[in-house]
């Protein structure tokens, strides 16, 4: 199963806009979206405070910066699978 994480806040619109990108798009069997507040995290918020939402893949540093559309989630699951 491919693991991913959507760094994001609470309170944030586009960062729910983000999720139900996902939610709208991956098989939830096939990917693990793991929703990450990185508040939570002083790493985090250092690397992507003006950058949320990010979908990440960590093992391999992959990232796909908000604005992004089903097409290029798909895009992105196909190449780390």
């Amino acid at each position: 199963m491919l693991h991913l994480q959507l760094l994001g806040t609470l309170g944030c619109h586009l960062c729910d806009a983000a999720e139900q990108v996902l939610l709208d798009c991956l098989d939830l069997n096939a990917v693990q979206v793991e929703v990450l507040d990185i508040a939570e995290s002083d790493d985090l918020l250092a690397c992507f405070a003006m950058r949320i939402p990010v979908l990440r893949h960590a093992p391999s540093d992959t990232c796909l910066d908000w604005p992004f559309q089903a097409s290029q989630v798909e895009n992105l699951v196909r190449q780390l699978s």
